[in-house]
């Protein structure tokens, strides 16, 4: 069976404990792919100069995050991880081009762990994790995916983990505050997430890669690059010229946008 890639909006740890119409999709992940025999994942929280791919037969945990209720400290997610597998990915990546090193050992942060938990819950499918650049672009990541498209007809599931907005400093404010963002903040949020729907819509690969020039309000929604780079990873492993489909969108607090997307 051939599998589509996707990018997920992962939210924080928390989304593992909150009722959100984030979390529900999330949790049906497995209706909208069908079982992988397994996961190649880029997390935006696996930052590294160049790819790096783990190899790590049993990935620990990664507790990447503070102040967030104590019970997700001890949560575990004994995913395996996939040697062979991640050898068959540092190949591909090498004959695209691209120096892949190797992490021996890494565990499941959770940009990985978290949506993990909640698609396949049972913590057997094997999972192998690739590295962003953050001081690459989004032509880098597309390329990066694009070399590990042929993964997924091996009935192997490619996905990008990060958000499609990020800025940390409204959403904590908001959080923290107790009060909603201004209509402003909401606005161009909206303004942004539809800007992606369109081109992708469209089949736009030019104006998607060249997003910092061509989308609206691109500092307002990521101060950082990080978080929106593994959307361009899926968005290569969708292949040359892949359908896209936006299988989620909803909000919290009325802006923190949590779209994903598939392509085949």
């Amino acid at each position: 069976m051939t599998m589509p890639s996707l990018f997920l909006s992962h939210g924080g740890p928390n989304i593992v404990l909150e009722d959100t119409p984030a979390r529900d999709y999330l949790t049906g992940l497995e209706a909208v792919t069908g079982r992988p025999s397994a996961i190649v994942i880029m997390s935006a929280h696996f930052e590294t100069s160049g790819p790096v791919v783990v190899t790590d037969p049993e990935p620990g945990m990664i507790y990447d995050f503070g102040g967030f209720p104590d019970e997700l400290y001890a949560m575990v997610y004994p995913a395996p991880g996939n040697p062979q597998l991640a050898e068959r990915v540092r190949t591909m990546l090498g004959e695209a081009g691209f120096a892949a090193g190797v992490a021996a050992e890494r565990g499941y942060d959770h940009g990985t762990w978290t949506p993990m938990l909640l698609a396949f819950p049972a913590a057997d499918i094997p999972i192998v994790q690739v590295s962003i650049d953050p001081s690459r672009d989004a032509a880098y990541h597309y390329a990066l995916g694009r070399a590990l498209a042929p993964l997924r007809d091996d009935d192997i599931l490619v996905i990008g983990s990060g958000h499609i907005t990020h800025n940390l400093r409204a959403v904590f404010g908001a959080m923290r505050g107790g009060v909603a963002p201004d209509a402003a903040m909401a606005g161009k949020v909206a303004a942004f997430t539809e800007w992606f729907a369109d081109r992708f819509a469209a089949g736009d690969r030019a104006a998607i890669l060249d997003w910092k020039a061509e989308a609206p309000f691109v500092v307002e929604n990521h101060p950082t690059d990080e978080h929106l780079m593994p959307l361009f990873f899926a968005y290569g492993a969708g292949g040359d010229a892949p359908r896209a489909e936006r299988v989620h969108d909803s909000k919290q607090m009325g802006f923190f946008a949590f779209d994903s997307w598939r392509f085949d």
